[in-house]
């Protein structure tokens, strides 16, 4: 067994130097939501319902490239990967049948990682629970163990996959999320959570559905773990932990009324039918329900819609072949009639709902359901078995919890469950933003303080004006983290989601270059994450395969940093370069580097992020940088001590950090990445509040990172570094 490059110790991660690490880190890649043959991007609806003829091997990108994006990756700074994988890369062919092939492929990829020296983690990863319901994660034939149907979730809008919509180009803007409130999501995680409980009919191989969905999930994540202990050089050395199941949705469980929308509903958008609404059109029935749009502030209602399938039911059959998959249903399970109605929620003889809070309580318990409920029982009796599962082979791998986005964290504590070897994986968007697409400079929503009832009325969350909008984001991050602390106990935190939709305004960067809104967007982001006082982040995301047309291939979306049709950021390397080698400073005196002349004018001719308007006749082919000069940005790499604030100026390029050190911390340097753009040699002032200093070009498998290391004493540090500075033309203009 390889040894641990990196451990946890109480809220940090360490280095067997005993330095602080920051993981600076990236989602690798979106495209693992999908499989690579047959062509299943979500616009393409060919060979859609053949979901057990599929393969993942070539995801996240062809073994061919993996040295290109890796070495990318590493060039612009990042040091850690959220590996993406779904269930069904494993399992997709049927209970028990792994794909090897896939297996192997992804040991591969692993490996170059591991040349690049990047620390890994594995994200089992799903979103409204399988790409048939709209998403991506587990495989087709849970919804057939679950008695769905899944050519039939577009007649009933049981779900709304983007693959069997009319028109794919047409397809409305994050409509997908809302499967998660309709009614083959629901069901699903309701049947995965809490089977037992809400669902004891439903019986499949001597065992409730809910322990046949989760411990084949489980077995399948272990098998991943086994061939990756197998490989002898990968645990530890380079996959250094598991995160739980990505994005974790409570489905039904503890609504109080299925005849209303709840109130922890926040997303409608489209047809919005309450649970037991999606229940009778899943059965058949006709209704209509109300519609939705998102406006300045959030949803509002702007209409009704008549849902009517025509008869056709979301259940299986009752004549359905069972021994496709080889599995046996029990006999009490009836198929072709709602699993819901078969447990009294409903009559279907006369649609008369019967238990409107069936789902509001434990069975037996008078205990009211809620997210902190659900958190604290069903989802953290997952967790624990899955931690269980994942370290029978991989002992000592870092656990990162994910519990349901935007809640409350579980109380773990000073618990039993307080395991010092733990991480919490955060997710946080701006909602606003990635809703509406547009990065609005005049006000924004403090979203954290509305779920956590911090106000009497929504109103006293808006923010007005840019600057209060990045310290609002920047507050919210640092809530989580503190809100962390006092329910999770003393732990790293990571935000392994966070990111920027790119194709604002109706792509109109684009057409122009101009990604001046991107820009804005992107360093409020990273303002927010840099005050967060958390332990690093993982971008989402980096996609190989994205284009303006398309975007992330997938429902619509365009998060990813990285696209075909855009221009890398250059890197701006002066004739001085080699002067490096000889750059040092001494204890307690500034340490200054005279800007080249030849470095100024090179960076008057460079775009930052595109042309204006009036300069488009000048644009290449591929126009505009996506932003990258907001998110390749100086970062701490190994700090000596206890990490205090960092933060980037990017109008100024200006990095500050300041730290906690031992008295021995003069034996091994803090390193800070510094991005040749911002930092092109000959333009650097570095000011250190003592100690000695150099810049040195690391060489990481023939991948060239420039970073300052910094050697320094005891007590209360700070350094200073300066570059290139930008301001105010980049952002004001879009151009230098």
């Amino acid at each position: 067994m390889c040894s641990h490059r990196l451990r946890v110790e109480g809220k940090s991660f360490r280095d067997p130097q005993n330095r602080e690490i920051i993981l600076r880190g990236i989602n690798v890649a979106g495209e693992a939501k999908y499989p690579k043959f047959p062509d299943l991007r979500s616009h393409n609806p060919e060979n859609f319902f053949d979901a057990d003829n599929v393969s993942f091997v070539g995801r996240p990108f062809p073994l061919e490239d993996a040295h290109t994006h890796f070495k990318r990756l590493r060039e612009w700074g990042y040091n850690c990967i959220r590996y993406i994988f779904t269930w069904e890369a494993i399992e997709h062919a049927g209970p028990g049948v792994y794909d090897e092939e896939w297996l192997d492929f992804t040991i591969q990829v692993l490996r170059i990682a591991k040349e690049y020296r990047f620390y890994v983690f594995m994200d089992p990863h799903q979103d409204v629970w399988s790409r048939l319901s709209g998403g991506s994660g587990a495989p087709a034939w849970t919804l057939y163990a679950a008695g769905l149907n899944p050519r039939a979730f577009k007649y009933t809008q049981a779900a709304l996959p983007h693959n069997t919509w009319e028109n794919p180009a047409q397809f409305p803007k994050m409509l997908w999320c809302t499967n998660y409130s309709r009614l083959a999501c629901q069901t699903m995680f309701t049947l995965f959570w809490a089977g037992r409980d809400f669902a004891p009919k439903a019986v499949i191989d001597d065992v409730n559905i809910q322990d046949y969905l989760q411990d084949h999930f489980i077995a399948a994540c272990k098998y991943l773990a086994q061939r990756i202990h197998d490989s002898g050089d990968l645990e530890h050395d380079v996959v250094i932990g598991w995160e739980s199941l990505n994005e974790p949705h409570k489905g039904l469980i503890g609504i109080q009324d299925i005849s209303k929308i709840p109130p922890e509903q926040h997303l409608q958008l489209g047809t919005s039918p309450t649970a037991f609404e999606g229940m009778t059109i899943g059965s058949g029935r006709p209704c209509e329900v109300t519609t939705w749009k998102f406006g300045r502030f959030g949803p509002r209602q702007c209409g009704t819609e008549l849902i009517d399938p025509n008869g056709e039911s979301v259940w299986l059959p009752a004549n359905y072949d069972d021994s496709h998959y080889g599995w046996r249903r029990d006999p009490g399970w009836k198929l072709g009639e709602c699993i819901w109605a078969q447990h009294g929620v409903w009559d279907p003889t006369t649609n008369v709902l019967l238990q409107k809070d069936y789902f509001s309580k434990k069975p037996g318990s008078n205990e009211r359901l809620d997210y902190e409920k659900f958190t604290n029982s069903y989802f953290l009796s997952h967790f624990k078995a899955f931690k269980k599962g994942i370290r029978s082979i991989c002992i000592g791998a870092i656990m990162f919890c994910q519990p349901p986005v935007m809640e409350k964290p579980p109380s773990l504590k000073n618990t039993v469950d307080d395991d010092s070897n733990m991480v919490h994986a955060v997710h946080f968007y701006d909602g606003l933003t990635l809703l509406t697409k547009h990065w609005n400079r005049l006000f924004n929503i403090d979203v954290i303080s509305i779920l956590r009832g911090k106000h009497l009325s929504p109103i006293f969350a808006v923010k007005f004006g840019e600057k209060s909008i990045r310290k609002s984001l920047r507050r919210q991050l640092k809530f989580l983290r503190d809100e962390s602390l006092m329910h999770m106990g003393e732990h790293p935190l990571i935000f392994t989601e966070i990111g920027i939709p790119f194709d604002l305004d109706n792509k109109h960067a684009y057409k122009t270059g101009n990604y001046k809104s991107q820009i804005r967007a992107m360093d409020a982001n990273h303002f927010a994450l840099e005050g967060s006082t958390g332990n690093g982040f993982t971008l989402w995301a980096y996609m190989a395969e994205n284009n303006h047309e398309w975007g992330d291939q997938w429902n619509g979306e365009d998060l990813s940093i990285f696209s075909h049709d855009d221009s890398e950021l250059p890197r701006i390397v002066s004739s001085m370069s080699s002067e490096y080698s000889d750059l040092s400073g001494c204890h307690s005196l500034e340490q200054t580097k005279g800007v080249n002349t030849d470095v100024q004018d090179a960076l008057s001719l460079r775009p930052i992020s595109g042309d204006c308007d009036h300069c488009q006749e000048n644009l290449p082919q591929r126009r505009g940088y996506r932003a990258a000069e907001a998110y390749i940005r100086p970062s701490p790499i190994h700090v000596n001590g206890q990490l205090g604030s960092h933060v980037f100026n990017l109008k100024k390029c200006t990095f500050m950090m300041d730290l906690t050190a031992e008295n021995t911390a003069i034996h091994s340097p803090s390193e800070i990445y510094l991005p040749d753009f911002h930092f092109p040699d000959g333009t650097i002032v570095v000011t250190v509040s003592d100690g000695k200093w150099e810049i040195v070009e690391q060489d990481i498998h023939n991948t060239k990172i420039k970073c300052l290391r910094w050697w320094h004493p005891g007590g209360q540090m700070n350094v200073k570094v300066e570059g290139a500075s930008k301001e105010p033309r980049n952002l004001r203009t879009g151009c230098l």
